[in-house]
């Protein structure tokens, strides 16, 4: 069994001059292994995989993993620590070639795969079980389910979730469904791990008893929202709600617009990332980059807290 718990980060891929930046790739990495993450997903959706061509997938893959045994290693391979986990999304409504995509990347040094329901063809409950059910037979590491209906088009029904719970191999769930009793049934089964997919849902979710978020507004304070997974897990819960309600602003402008947009524009404007994006994704607005560059500024969230303590 692996362990889902924590504040996992969906990367980016930046982009420069219409190449994938691998070295600015490589920095993210180390910056969010330093502030101390529990994993990260490649190739998940705030990573634009539709933008890139299989040959650069697997270049980011290659790239995320290496940068992610070096930041372990301290960037220099003396202590010999631990990779940092990193879990790879697979996406798609072909299963045969999913499962041939999952059994190569079965092959690597990955944490596991995320998995979203077949996308457009809104298959029944049945077929979405036979679907993962497939899957996760072909698979030597554990799955992560992903229930986004938004994008695919169908839920995953608690029923369905509960079922694929019973399979070996299935150990997680991001959670974007927006209902509050499928959450809550989730994590009183105990079967599933259930990680908060809707980042303003992590306060909500760890106290719940779930087991963390994978968040993509935590690109941006990552220290804060490791913070908050560790005040609300160690019972300090006036603490965790400060921080919690320091990040909330960060959270809404981060998806005010279609993500990953405003979260490249705030890493450009730290000068992490450049920011550009791939058709048929744009830039953020320019009212909405001086947002969240005001939000993201150094002190913005000392200050809040000092205010709010």
């Amino acid at each position: 069994m692996s362990d889902f718990s924590g504040i996992w980060i969906p990367l980016i891929t930046p982009f420069a001059d219409g190449a994938v930046d691998h070295a600015a790739l490589r920095a993210l990495v180390r910056r969010y292994a330093d502030a101390g993450v529990a994993g990260l997903v490649a190739l998940g959706t705030t990573g634009e995989p539709a933008a890139l061509d299989a040959a650069e997938q697997d270049a980011v893959l290659a790239t995320i993993l290496d940068a992610a045994q070096a930041a372990a290693r301290g960037g220099d391979g003396a202590n010999g620590a631990r990779a940092l986990p990193v879990l790879v999304g697979v996406s798609g409504n072909h299963t045969a070639s999913m499962r041939e995509r999952i059994e190569r990347l079965s092959t690597l040094p990955i944490a596991g795969v995320l998995i979203a329901a077949p996308y457009y063809i809104r298959p029944s409950q049945a077929g979405i079980v036979d679907h993962f059910t497939a899957l996760a037979d072909a698979s030597d590491k554990p799955v992560v389910l992903y229930d986004i209906p938004y994008r695919t088009g169908v839920r995953l029904e608690l029923d369905t979730l509960l079922t694929l719970a019973a399979h070996p191999r299935i150990q997680a769930v991001k959670d974007c469904a927006g209902s509050l009793d499928t959450t809550l049934a989730l994590i009183r089964d105990g079967r599933l791990q259930v990680l908060a997919g809707e980042d303003v849902a992590i306060f909500n979710t760890v106290c719940l008893g779930g087991s963390g978020a994978i968040a993509a507004s935590a690109h941006l304070r990552p220290e804060r929202f490791v913070a908050l997974y560790r005040a609300l897990t160690a019972g300090r819960l006036d603490e965790g709600r400060r921080i919690f309600h320091e990040l909330v602003p960060l959270i809404q402008a981060a998806f005010a617009e279609p993500n990953p947009a405003p979260v490249k524009a705030l890493l450009a404007a730290q000068g992490l990332i450049r920011n550009e994006l791939r058709m048929p994704m744009t830039r953020a607005s320019d009212a909405l980059a001086a947002l969240l560059e005001g939000l993201g500024a150094p002190g913005v969230f000392e200050q809040d807290a000092e205010r709010s303590a």
